[in-house]
């Protein structure tokens, strides 16, 4: 069956008080749209036409991609008329789905059973049974509880409040048929415009059959037109992801104080204490325990790693068993061999440091090579950057850097060797030896402090 996709995201958004698009609005680190997007490509489709309007071209800058066919709806007339926009960069396709750009908890289960029923020759819809469908078009059914129409809030009846069943404006078009109905569409209602939902008595009128799906709760399928709806579905979000961590082997101190912004892929008996964030690409392996505080971005922990509290970690590779933390910092580019240790208010940056190698706290150690069992004493630092360029500095296995030594790149240190406490190391040193870069110490006997003068 040849798929394709419309999602609607015209509408300026104008209850969320804001210059920016309201699908560029985000829920979990991703904007609306995105999810949206992202959702639609798990099924797969031929193409998928992006409706766009308010906002347009910064819509189109944030999320263009090759499968993606933005097109534009200069005047907002109604969702028919939107998807009709892109009736003309659609081909013979068997099945037209169309979606909302600010619905962003749809999951992909929920679409593919939505256009599997529905199939080529039937319209499907995507209804959802709610205590309160206020705002919500209702779904009219005849006595044998065949869907007859869909009546928007405003143009509904007393009775038809009545109706539990509402309609979430998600349904799936049959590609023969979605043409004809679409150009047939009257704006002779309350709000002047061409309601996609009119296009359920087309079908009842041409004998065409309707399928119904219902999504798994109705958060799923809520939107979000201002920013209290916006926090509703952050927390939702959350809480499912929140769920599925714990499901796969996850135990969290406290469900609730967690944040996931990513895609997030974990083992077996891991701890997470409360207020981690985990943000775009993480993986993080058994049996290993993050404290409070800590925010994760696009890293790997490997088995049996400790992240202590509020340490930040940001394209780092840790290996096994290694101790990081707490208030360490680890900046893209750095790599941690089995057992290494990054302590207190210790950054790293583009470092690859070798196994069982220690940098227990207050340095700096960027664009590194460092081999290892490597002691780094406090308050070291890699001097690698002269203003214009960037050096590395290479320590070979075994070193010894003691507290406060400044390193000036590019300089090696050999295996084996040590550098005294307060040296500015600004050349090699050999293997085994020792560097001392300091001026001699000398005692001034019976020195006077300077004191403060009078007024």
């Amino acid at each position: 069956m040849i798929l394709d996709i419309v999602i609607l995201a015209a509408g300026q958004g104008t209850r969320m008080r804001s210059a920016l698009p309201k699908v560029l609005h985000s829920v979990a680190g991703k904007s609306m749209l995105g999810h949206v997007i992202d959702c639609a490509r798990a099924l797969s489709p031929r193409r998928i036409h992006v409706v766009i309007g308010h906002g347009a071209d910064l819509v189109r800058e944030t999320l263009d991609g090759n499968d993606l066919n933005w097109v534009l709806q200069g005047e907002q007339l109604g969702t028919g008329h939107a998807v009709a926009q892109a009736l003309p960069h659609i081909i013979d396709a068997d099945q037209i789905l169309v979606l909302y750009g600010d619905v962003p908890l749809l999951r992909s289960e929920t679409l593919q059973r939505l256009s599997t029923q529905a199939g080529p020759s039937t319209l499907g819809l995507l209804t959802v049974t709610m205590n309160d469908p206020t705002g919500y078009g209702r779904i009219v059914r005849d006595g044998a509880g065949e869907v007859q129409a869909i009546v928007e809030q405003k143009d509904a009846s007393a009775e038809h409040l009545l109706i539990t069943e509402a309609n979430t404006g998600i349904m799936a078009l049959p590609g023969k048929q979605a043409s004809g109905w679409l150009t047939s569409l009257s704006n002779d209602n309350a709000q002047g415009e061409y309601y996609l939902t009119d296009v359920v008595a087309l079908a009842v009128a041409s004998k065409t059959g309707i399928e119904v799906a219902q999504p798994k709760d109705e958060v799923e399928v809520m939107g979000a037109n201002n920013r209290q709806q916006l926090s509703v579905l952050e927390r939702y979000f959350q809480a499912r992801e929140a769920l599925r961590l714990m499901t796969e082997g996850v135990t969290l101190s406290d469900p609730a104080r967690l944040d996931v912004r990513g895609d997030i892929v974990v083992g077996r008996d891991i701890f997470m204490d409360i207020n981690v964030v985990l943000e775009g690409q993480v993986t993080i392996e058994d049996d290993v325990e993050i404290g409070p505080n800590c925010v994760i971005r696009n890293s790997v922990i490997r088995r049996g790693s400790v992240i202590k509290a509020f340490s930040h970690l940001d394209g780092a590779d840790v290996g096994e068993s290694c101790d990081i933390g707490p208030y360490a910092r680890l900046r893209p580019g750095t790599r941690l061999g089995q057992g290494a240790k990054v302590g207190n208010f210790v950054e790293t940056k583009k470092a690859d440091i070798g196994a069982g190698s220690k940098i227990n706290h207050l340095s700096y150690v960027g664009d590194a090579l460092i081999g290892e069992l490597v002691n780094i004493g406090a308050g070291t630092i890699t001097c690698n950057y002269d203003g214009v360029n960037k050096s590395v500095t290479h320590i070979g296995d075994d070193v010894f850097i003691g507290s406060n030594t400044a390193l000036v790149a590019p300089v090696s240190i050999g295996a084996g060797a040590t550098t005294a406490a307060g040296s500015t190391i600004t050349q090699d040193v050999p293997a085994g030896a020792l560097a001392v870069a300091r001026s001699r110490q000398r005692s001034i006997e019976n020195w006077k402090r300077p004191v403060k003068k009078d007024s």
